[in-house]
């Protein structure tokens, strides 16, 4: 397996992290589906991070390598991992339970209501997000004027 990543050419990829299937907290390892620019499915990417999550950006540099339990995947000497600034990544990161008590279903709700700029209001208002608590209905009392209103 080494050796195979040492002949094979050093490649650049970029994009989103669907999913951390395995990550060691100990000696930061891990393995990463990735939405990656330029690839129609999912890319298999194992490296090193010392904390990663869905919804990151992230960008490596490594070399495609053919394990042969587990497929064709990304080895990544280099992965840098940003917090996500699209729409779609930010509310996979929110839901993907980084942040205690935002699922995904709120997740999609917060950013359906405040967009990518829901992490500055998570910081500095962070009151404001029982605005979206208050527009689903499943958070409104039966007994309310607003919940007998829906019946």
């Amino acid at each position: 397996m080494a050796e195979a990543s040492l002949t094979a050419p050093t490649e650049a990829l970029a994009g989103l992290v669907e999913r951390v299937t395995y990550h060691n907290a100990e000696n930061g390892f891990c393995v990463l589906r990735v939405k990656a620019r330029g690839q129609r499915d999912l890319v298999t990417v194992v490296g090193h991070a010392a904390t990663i999550s869905a919804g990151e950006w992230v960008q490596l540099s490594g070399a495609w390598f053919n394990d042969r339990t587990h497929g064709l995947q990304f080895k990544a000497a280099f992965l840098k991992a940003t917090q996500p600034t699209t729409v779609e990544g930010v509310e996979k990161y929110l839901g993907s339970g980084m942040i205690r008590g935002i699922g995904p279903a709120y997740a999609k709700k917060l950013v359906a209501a405040f967009g990518a700029a829901v992490f500055d209001l998570i910081e500095a208002e962070s009151h404001r997000l029982r605005e979206v608590t208050a527009q689903a209905p499943s958070a409104q009392p039966a007994s309310s004027p607003a919940g007998e209103s829906r019946r």
